[in-house]
């Protein structure tokens, strides 16, 4: 009878705090599986974008600020920063660049950011930091740091493709 009553309620203790989910033979569910918990989870979006279970990834953020060079040459800073603009707009294109923008002024000499997507290292990311112009003629440096965000961060490019008037 004891063996009957611990069969029945080891039913019920299933029935009651069982998966919802039919369960594969062999397959392990847990509460931490985004493909459980997350009814809006898109594995082939996901797998695209490179997310971890967290949908996050790690990036290079990188601070631009004032170089070393001061020159007053006028041609030399047009081409530097006319380059520096092309070269966003081919990073962007190429899918390494998802983020750029200036910053006002402040204290430290901060010009700007850039967020790198899909760079393997920071000596990767600092390598392709000098094919920019600004940068290459010490108008520009850099800091870089490992930035851990959203894997969906580059989803909002072909968006802001539709929303600008005028080309800088």
């Amino acid at each position: 009878m004891k063996y009957l009553f611990l069969a029945i309620a080891l039913l019920m203790a299933n029935s009651t705090f069982g998966q919802s989910n039919p369960q594969k033979k062999g397959e392990v569910i847990s509460e931490r599986d985004t493909t459980i918990s997350n009814p809006n989870y898109d594995k082939v979006l996901a797998e695209k974008l490179r997310g971890d279970d967290y949908g996050m990834k790690n990036y290079f953020f990188v601070i631009l600020k004032t170089g070393t060079n001061t020159t007053a040459e006028k041609e030399l800073i047009n081409e530097s920063f006319r380059g520096h603009l092309e070269n966003i707009q081919e990073l962007v294109q190429e899918g390494k660049l998802i983020v750029a923008g200036p910053l006002g002024k402040n204290e430290n000499n901060y010009r700007g950011i850039f967020i790198l997507n899909n760079i393997n290292s920071a000596d990767d990311a600092r390598e392709l930091l000098f094919t920019d112009p600004a940068i290459k003629n010490g108008l520009l440096d850099f800091e870089i740091f490992t930035w851990y965000g959203s894997a969906a961060l580059p989803e909002y490019l072909p968006v802001s493709d539709k929303i600008w008037k005028l080309k800088p």
